[in-house]
């Protein structure tokens, strides 16, 4: 475990510590009052049956943690499952995703899939939340990604966009749901420079992501709802699935769909026959 993902790993713990209260975890309540929110370190090294010195050195980012201990802290702080899953992987626990940190270009076979789905807007997303590929509905429904620099061909940057703010019925929800999985980023590329530069750059660019951030929420991808205001398809409420590529876990196909009948799915094909028409640079590639 990395120094930086120590200290991560410890500020977490921490967060989450602040979140319950001695009742939630089943220790009595003396009534007397508490200088600071949560659980005492004392009292989740009590529960978890480990010192409170090796608890204190841990929240401090001093100490490496072993799988059993840190699989009875979990428990102590209630960790759902991807809370768990983060820990763990900054832990160094979990190591069936080796942390690279080159540059991706998309599989092959993702993109072949991409160039046959025509009625359904999908992308794909490498680590760090890169858009590697998209095809013609996707430009079409989120915005034209060829237009955007490479660099800047990053779906949680794009979120905090003015233009993401106004077309997301829900851009709250949808904000924080990204911010939880780009934290989930940082432990599957920790020490990444590019990531380290994002987050700085939208901490200082929007206090909504400073203040969710520091919350340290985690989630991973995996499906949802979106609604959208669109310009030209008018309101869409679509469901969002996530498949990861056997080949490469670090790319993922994320698919915008919505049940046929329904005006969302009405709706798509209208966007489909406008995209047809239009000059969206898609389908394409990360360069």
């Amino acid at each position: 475990m990395t120094r930086s993902a120590a200290i991560e790993l410890g500020q977490f713990l921490k967060t989450r510590r602040a979140e319950l209260t001695p009742r939630s975890v089943g220790l009595p309540h003396s009534g007397a009052t508490r200088r600071v929110p949560g659980l005492r370190r004392e009292e989740v090294a009590m529960l978890a049956a480990i010192s409170t010195d090796y608890y204190t050195r841990l929240e401090q980012g001093r100490m490496q943690v072993s799988e059993p201990v840190l699989s009875a802290i979990a428990r102590v702080l209630r960790l759902n499952e991807d809370q768990r899953a983060y820990v763990f992987e900054l832990a160094g626990r979990e190591t069936g995703r080796s942390r690279r940190h080159e540059v991706q270009t998309v599989n092959p076979q993702l993109q072949r899939l991409l160039d046959d789905l025509g009625s359904i807007p999908a992308m794909v997303l490498g680590r760090q939340m890169d858009v590697l590929a998209w095809n013609p509905l996707a430009a079409a429904l989120v915005g034209d990604f060829g237009q955007i620099p490479p660099e800047d061909r990053n779906y949680a940057k794009m979120v905090f966009s003015d233009r993401m703010k106004d077309l997301y019925a829900d851009w709250e929800d949808t904000a924080l749901i990204t911010v939880a999985q780009l934290r989930m980023e940082v432990a599957h590329s920790a020490g990444s420079p590019r990531l380290t530069a994002l987050v700085n750059e939208l901490s200082e660019r929007d206090p909504d992501f400073r203040r969710w951030w520091a919350a340290r929420h985690v989630a991973a991808r995996t499906v949802g709802t979106k609604t959208l205001n669109h310009p030209v398809a008018g309101t869409l409420v679509l469901e969002w699935d996530t498949l990861t590529a056997s080949t490469d876990p670090d790319q993922q196909l994320v698919i915008w769909t919505a049940k046929p009948g329904t005006p969302t799915h009405d709706g798509l094909r209208i966007l489909a026959s406008w995209a047809a028409g239009s000059h969206q640079s898609a389908p394409g590639t990360a360069s």
